[in-house]
């Protein structure tokens, strides 16, 4: 009996002290929301703090549940007498995040927020302010193009579409041409991924306006010509899509474009699945590309080298990088190690390199940082 008091008591201790912890973590929290720069224009919710916290309300006065859901955590809203229901999220990672709110069990996205195709979906997001965010914001600098291409694709018998960067002097100098990156999305989003959750275009006209990068053309198309469901990538196919971009899109885009159509002057990257796609594209196609970037999808290890022809004469830089929280507990994986990978790789004589984007897991700002990081390093010869 005194051990099951004892065990009470203990219990009792930690449900106090779990309570007051709770209690005060909720007063500690700063009333310094403001409006995300991801809403709708005059929407108020959700906000963001100095904290990094987010503040979700929705009126749903019938409603008997609410959460917010995002970064694949569920917080729970409280309902005022109105049937109002607001509620405060944990710390988020800087950068942008999709979102959405269960309302009874239904996922719902909001109505607030400005909509990004992510997660297979048109859905909600919202912007985290970050530290460094200054490199794709928009700056009072000379602006590229994105246009909107369609072109006809006869191995799939359709009309597929691209979006393309032009960069800032396009326009001004017709007798230019420009080398070419073709910069892929990643799993369950499409070629709307870079132009908007990515911004490749402001990180672009940035770097330019700075001289830190030789203006180049960006194609960004959808890299998925089979359907694949959740939990279905390993019986991807390649083929497809390689077709498409090879014998299809390239030339669409030489022919449309003012491009240097020589290998030295073309390039392929993508994060996530668009970096699967871009390894096993760029090394059966080393006649093509010379210049490789992985974001969050994988590494090139020396074995690939040894294996794949020509490699050491033919590419001109290897670019692997990752999030940081991806790293962390790492269990195998992406070829090995990446990081020894790219070491290797360089001890070797490749031009490779490693970037870590701090404090970020598998998310867009993992993936703008790096293309910030890449953009610098193409061309340069």
């Amino acid at each position: 009996m005194k051990r099951y008091i004892s065990i009470l008591a203990i219990l009792f201790l930690i449900i106090s002290n779990s309570i007051c912890l709770a209690q005060t973590e909720q007063a500690a929290v700063k009333e310094d929301f403001k409006p995300a720069t991801t809403n709708q224009p005059g929407k108020e919710f959700p906000k963001v703090n100095s904290e990094s916290r987010v503040r979700a309300s929705v009126s749903a006065p019938e409603a008997t549940k609410v959460q917010l859901d995002i970064s694949a955590v569920k917080y729970d809203l409280v309902k005022d007498k109105d049937g109002v229901w607001t509620g405060d999220s944990n710390p988020q990672d800087e950068g942008f995040h999709y979102y959405q709110r269960w309302i009874d069990g239904a996922a719902v996205p909001d109505p607030n927020s400005l909509y990004f195709f992510g997660a297979m979906r048109w859905g909600s997001g919202i912007e985290i302010p970050a530290n460094d965010q200054d490199f794709y914001a928009l700056e009072n600098v000379p602006h590229g193009q994105i246009r909107q291409v369609l072109f006809y694709s006869k191995s799939t018998d359709c009309s597929r579409r691209a979006f393309v960067y032009t960069p800032p002097d396009y326009e001004q100098n017709l007798t230019k041409r420009y080398p070419v990156l073709y910069l892929q999305h990643g799993w369950g989003e499409d070629e709307n991924g870079w132009p908007n959750q990515g911004k490749a275009n402001l990180i672009m006209d940035n770097l330019i306006a700075k001289g830190k990068a030789r203006p180049f053309i960006i194609v960004m198309t959808y890299g998925m010509t089979n359907e694949v469901q959740i939990g279905g990538l390993r019986n991807f196919d390649i083929k497809p899509f390689q077709t498409v971009l090879i014998d299809e899109l390239i030339p669409y885009i030489d022919a449309n474009f003012r491009t240097l159509t020589d290998q030295t002057n073309r390039a392929m990257a993508g994060l996530s699945m668009g970096g699967f796609e871009t390894r096993l594209i760029t090394l059966k196609n080393l006649d093509v590309f010379s210049h490789i970037g992985l974001f969050s999808g994988g590494s090139i290890s020396m074995d690939d080298v040894k294996n794949t022809p020509g490699f050491k004469e033919k590419v001109k830089l290897v670019f692997v990088s990752f999030g940081s929280r991806e790293l962390e507990g790492r269990r195998g994986g992406w070829g090995g190690d990446p990081k020894e990978n790219s070491n290797v790789l360089k001890e070797a004589g490749i031009n490779s390199h490693f970037y870590v984007s701090p404090n970020t897991a598998h998310e867009w700002q993992s993936w703008r940082r790096s293309l910030h990081e890449f953009a610098p390093l193409l061309f340069s010869n």
